[in-house]
């Protein structure tokens, strides 16, 4: 008896998880901006990319189940000709790949896990992040590090070329976000 009383026990407690709200990205209030690095000297430009759309679930204090398309049409920068030639085929190829999606697993002790996809390759990332609820409202700060060669972005990459002296690129950018996000609806799981 005492057995089938445990399990009764934790049974009910596996089915009463709890409710996970729904938040959906307030693009207009987010921001993305993301900074890379010459190999060489300091040069370190940086620019934005805009979220086209995005949502994830909020329960127990913890982020889960997101999605994110940021859409990579948009990557800006002050000049013009690094703008456009981070919208061509050296870089983001934006034509054939005008989307960017991070789909967010999980965030566990401050550590955000998923899979990010660029340009048709997915890849796992994880990076710190910052989530403050504030009444119907969640803000979701932080800053991932990505590897762009391991997304076919291979311009200028001393891991692919050799003697490009000054010209080199690093490998690796941040993309740091403001993401703020608005209750949507409230559902059990």
């Amino acid at each position: 008896m005492k057995t089938l009383l445990l399990f009764l026990l934790a049974f009910t407690s596996l089915a009463f998880r709890p409710a996970l709200v729904l938040y959906r990205v307030d693009t207009a209030a987010s921001r993305l901006t993301w900074t890379g690095h010459a190999e060489v000297g300091t040069w370190a430009p940086s620019g934005t990319v805009q979220l086209r759309q995005g949502q994830l679930e909020y329960g127990a204090n913890t982020v889960r189940n997101g999605r994110f398309e940021l859409d990579m049409r948009t990557i800006a920068h002050a000049n013009a000709d690094l703008q456009n030639h981070l919208r061509n085929a050296d870089f983001f190829d934006v034509a054939r790949f005008p989307t960017a999606v991070f789909v967010l697993s999980d965030v566990t002790d401050h550590v955000a896990r998923g899979q990010l996809t660029v340009k048709g390759i997915t890849r796992p990332l994880r990076f710190p992040v910052r989530v403050t609820r504030v009444g119907n409202r969640l803000r979701v700060q932080g800053t991932a590090s990505v590897d762009r060669t391991q997304f076919g972005v291979q311009f200028n990459s001393s891991s692919f070329f050799q003697n490009l002296g000054d010209e080199a690129i690093g490998n690796t950018f941040e993309l740091a976000f403001d993401i703020v996000a608005q209750a949507a609806s409230v559902g059990a799981r």
